[in-house]
């Protein structure tokens, strides 16, 4: 195993397992003792859960819905394009192998198992649903040796296959940078699980320097660019960069999918905490 993994796997399970990290919050509802509405009794419910009281002042029959206790069932979608093939500080496919791996370790933790993917072009399954630690180890090298050169994204495909393929109700982790998300369509998928979105992404992308003369290689296309950037190209970029992201999370906002932004440069362990409580 690289060294340069073995050290994130270290740091990673070091962090998870030192951490006081409490049960995930979800919002599937099922048997439990968390209390979360009360809603009209429908034909073939549990009895037990009829609120008398209110059934009373309602006159009609209320039942208590709470937030399921059952055991979780947990998806890890790291998106690996070419555009993760960048960082000033890291590389952006390091940090989406670190946060994998950060979720893997929480969910043997805590007892829920997990599987994994890796999605551009197409989505392939990169562990089975499993409770043990050699998953996340493995799940870990499979996406830091992954060559991301020349893939792009094709979400309508990936969100399709998630949704014919994972048939049980699930909390996904969609984990990428998610530029150009103008086909991206989460409403779907979003109906049937519970969808986690992170957003990775490095601070010189989202507001590059003013360089001049330059010559760049997209790796996604593998297609060269020469130009200049200048202070005009550099406005015309972020502009087009924050009309992006407000279209992206204004589509979050409207499907309820909780989010969140980690930088190449930040902890990711606090900030994962802060989307997970």
């Amino acid at each position: 195993m690289n060294q340069a993994l073995k050290k994130i796997l270290i740091k990673t399970k070091k962090q998870v397992f030192s951490e006081i990290i409490g049960n995930n919050v979800s919002f599937q509802k099922g048997e439990g003792y968390d209390f979360c509405e009360l809603k009209e009794y429908e034909y073939g419910e549990d009895v037990k859960n009829i609120d008398w009281v209110i059934s009373a002042k309602m006159q009609k029959p209320y039942v208590k819905v709470f937030h399921s206790q059952k055991e979780l069932n947990i998806k890890i979608v790291s998106l690996l394009n070419g555009s993760t093939y960048f960082g000033s500080k890291k590389f952006k496919k390091d940090v989406i192998t670190e946060i994998a791996a950060i979720l893997g370790f929480i969910c043997v933790k805590q007892g829920d198992p997990f599987a994994s993917y890796i999605a551009n072009e197409t989505c392939e399954l990169c562990t089975k649903k499993s409770k043990k630690i050699f998953n996340v180890n493995f799940m870990a090298e499979q996406i830091y040796n992954y060559n991301v050169i020349g893939k792009d994204i094709n979400y309508p495909f990936i969100m399709n296959d998630l949704f014919n393929t994972i048939h049980h109700k699930s909390i996904i982790f969609l984990i990428g940078d998610f530029f150009d998300i103008n086909e991206l369509d989460l409403k779907l998928l979003s109906k049937k699980h519970e969808i986690f979105l992170i957003i990775v992404r490095d601070k010189f992308e989202e507001k590059p320097s003013e360089l001049g003369s330059v010559n760049f290689n997209d790796p996604s296309t593998n297609k060269n660019f020469e130009g200049v950037l200048n202070k005009d190209t550099v406005i015309n970029y972020i502009k087009k960069v924050k009309e992006n992201d407000h279209k992206l999370f204004t589509h979050l906002q409207d499907n309820a999918i909780r989010f969140v932004k980690i930088y190449t440069h930040e902890d990711l362990t606090k900030k994962l905490i802060g989307l997970l409580k």
